[in-house]
């Protein structure tokens, strides 16, 4: 068994969630992510083989070999189960040992990573560069595949940190590790992989383009794909908010709240919510989940048209015109017609005031359009 450097983040009782790093980082690269995961979850990061602290035994090695570190580290830390979360080699591993160990995986988040990636030799060819000079001569143009430019130039004591780790990883894992990469192919593995899966693909990402992300995502079935704006290779840290939201909320699929506010307004509305939250407004979104959506919305003593209705008339009365649209989509999600809707404006008119509901006719009369609900 190789040695791995790790550490455990969260509650001991927390289902756990495992994070599997890019080429040439070490564990810190999920330092955005551990906070808000390690609330809701049991946080396992980790070293690869030949990085960080972990151990750094000869090359070759193959992505079997890195999945099976996992799968005994696991065994160590006497973990059956977990969810995985894996950034480029990180994720293949994770599909790996998602294909070849279902029972050990319960959800599988693969982030800018690949299927199949060098039919050309270019990894073997940065092996044997970098076990006859080191690091330090492709380190430049690696940075410049993590992470977009405009980002490396407002982040260069990041940056700088990353380029640090980088050239501190031992040579011959770095080399092993990319000979892994060289003889990867993945693509007769997804067919095997039963774990509810998302994709997610920086569309800046010069190492692994989203046409790899989709190709995974077509691979497994029932599988989503997600494409990070602004981004490139490292998007868990170039974007780490909103990867963390996209993150969360697939690992909590079954959180009352969440699922209903999802079901009510949309993911789309609800990711662009909480990826625009940051840290700051993190706790609100995280409030009106449990104590809204999770509360009230998720009663039985009221339908949602019913529910719909009620919070529609008390937007009109509270001027709330910043809100109307949001529960005008959410109505017609929940079965209110048109007509309906209509109707409740005009009823809620008498007691609000006309101006109220003059300015929430404005917005319903345009979602309604954007929704093809009314001509």
């Amino acid at each position: 068994m190789i040695a791995l450097g790790h550490r455990l983040d969260g509650a001991p009782e927390a289902p756990v969630v495992v994070l599997s790093g890019s080429l040439g980082t070490d564990l810190t690269m999920w330092d955005p992510q551990v906070e808000p995961l390690s609330k809701r979850f049991r946080v396992l990061r980790y070293d690869l083989r030949g990085h960080g602290a972990s151990a750094a035994p000869p090359g070759p090695y193959s992505i079997a070999d890195l999945g099976q570190d996992l799968l005994a580290l696991m065994d160590q830390l006497e973990i059956e189960r977990a969810s995985l979360c894996g950034v480029s080699i990180g994720g293949m591993l994770s599909m790996w040992v998602a294909a070849d160990a279902p029972e050990r995986v319960e959800r599988l988040v693969v982030c800018c990573s690949s299927a199949f990636l060098d039919p050309e030799g270019t990894y073997r060819e940065r092996a044997a560069l970098v076990r006859a000079q080191g690091i330090e001569p492709i380190a430049d143009a690696v940075i410049q595949r993590w992470f977009t430019p405009a980002f490396a130039a407002a982040n260069a004591p990041l940056v700088e940190r990353m380029r640090a780790v980088l050239c501190a990883t031992p040579p011959e894992g770095y080399a092993g590790c990319c000979e892994a990469l060289a003889a990867m192919d993945l693509r007769p593995e997804l067919a095997k992989i039963s774990a509810p899966t998302l994709v997610i693909s920086g569309e800046d990402d010069p190492a692994t383009p989203p046409a790899h992300g989709r190709a995974i995502a077509g691979g497994v079935r029932g599988a989503e794909f997600i494409a990070v704006a602004n981004a490139a290779h490292i998007a868990s840290i170039e974007r780490a908010e909103l990867v963390t939201a996209l993150i969360l909320r697939f690992l909590q699929p079954d959180r009352l709240g969440m699922r209903t506010r999802r079901e009510i307004l949309g993911d789309a509305h609800v990711d662009r919510a909480t990826a625009a939250a940051g840290n700051f407004g993190a706790p609100f979104q995280e409030f009106i989940t449990d104590y809204a959506w999770g509360g009230p919305w998720s009663r039985p003593g009221l339908d949602r048209r019913t529910r719909s209705a009620i919070t529609l008339a008390a937007l009109v009365t509270l001027r709330a015109e910043n809100e109307i649209g949001m529960h005008v989509r959410a109505a017609l999600r929940n079965g209110l017609s048109a007509d309906e809707i209509r109707e409740i404006l005009l009823h809620t008119a008498v007691y609000a005031g006309v101006p109220a509901a003059n300015a929430a006719f404005a917005v319903a009369q345009r979602v309604l359009r954007e929704e093809g609900a009314v001509e």
